[in-house]
């Protein structure tokens, strides 16, 4: 695809708590908990909204692109979880930005923790289709909600809040381009990760009892490791064989941030040189899908992505699936 990102932004709650907070809070040993993480702080909200994050990041990202938000006329939302169930987040996004009605699309996409690849090429498409000009994408998540702090505590403090946004326009020549992407999805482990309730799954006239057992997020941390670890090199291969580039070809490597023992594991498996990984986790914490955007607009902005740098976004989600786009920059 012929489409090049023209501006990032990110956006994280006021409040930032330490784990050796977390620990003390819980009853545990100091520095128990982040020796299990590898997590040192995150982000959390508590005056903030989803859509007031979602709005920071988009705006920071206009700005950078040097556009106003009546620029854009398609808004896509790539959130693992929504504002709420009905209707999408995207349309009020879009109110908050101060868009007209009518003059553009918003609508959500939901791949969990690759959110925002999906949204970027949903977003793409529809700019090489011609159906649109300007493209907002956003993932803005508060993860710190319905987490196993009882019963797993090490899982719980993984996660932080925060949001990140780009703004896509297509590509003139020399400019950059989309080399390749690829999704493949392993549904044996489908049951490893998630949060049961909400949906349609649990009557929560009916069965109460099962929809407030099922609400708090679970996590098989060693069933996702065995999956990846099968699984991942393979996917990494067939996505820089689609793009036509050597391992070597690759500058930088913006993974989705699960957390930093996790990063240390991919790094090791897929050969990246720790120097070419954006690894922010341990300061912001698993963002779900805004870690992917969160660290490509950390890296933009510390200037390690220049014209010509060759990106491979990588991150892997509930489900399970596996996603990535070679991105030249």
């Amino acid at each position: 695809m012929r489409i090049r990102i023209v501006g990032t932004g990110r956006a994280v709650p006021a409040e930032c708590i330490a784990t050796s907070a977390l620990e003390e809070r819980l009853g545990l040993g100091r520095g128990s908990l982040e020796a299990a993480t590898g997590v040192v702080e995150r982000y959390v909200c508590e005056a903030e909204s989803q859509i007031d994050l979602a709005c920071a990041a988009a705006r920071l990202a206009l700005e950078d692109a040097g556009l106003e938000a009546e620029a854009v006329d398609l808004i896509i939302g790539g959130c693992g979880v929504p504002y709420q169930p009905l209707p999408a987040t995207a349309p009020l996004v879009m109110q908050r930005l101060g868009l007209a009605d009518g003059s553009a699309a918003a609508f959500d996409v939901n791949s969990t923790c690759l959110g925002f690849l999906t949204a970027f090429e949903t977003a793409g498409r529809m700019i090489e289709a011609k159906q649109c000009e300007t493209a907002l994408v956003f993932s803005s998540e508060i993860a710190s909600r319905a987490l196993p702090w009882r019963d797993a505590p090490e899982v719980a403090a993984l996660f932080g809040d925060g949001a990140a946004a780009a703004v896509l326009r297509r590509a003139g020549p020399g400019e950059g381009r989309v080399a390749a992407s690829l999704m493949r999805t392993y549904p044996s482990a489908w049951e490893a990760c998630g949060i049961g309730s909400g949906g349609t799954r649990f009557d929560f006239q009916k069965e109460r009892e099962e929809f407030a057992r099922h609400s708090l997020f679970h996590m098989d941390g060693k069933e996702l490791f065995r999956l990846t670890s099968r699984h991942f090199n393979g996917f990494v291969d067939a996505l820089l064989e689609r793009a036509g580039w050597r391992h070597d070809d690759v500058d930088l490597v913006v993974p989705h941030q699960a957390s930093p023992l996790a990063l240390a594991h991919m790094a090791r498996q897929t050969g990246f040189a720790p120097e070419k990984l954006v690894d922010i986790a341990a300061r912001f914490g698993n963002q779900v899908a805004a870690s992917i955007p969160f660290a490509l607009d950390v890296a933009w902005r510390e200037g390690r992505v220049a014209p010509g740098t060759r990106l491979l976004l990588l991150g892997t989600s509930a489900g399970v699936s596996f996603g990535g786009m070679a991105l030249e920059a």
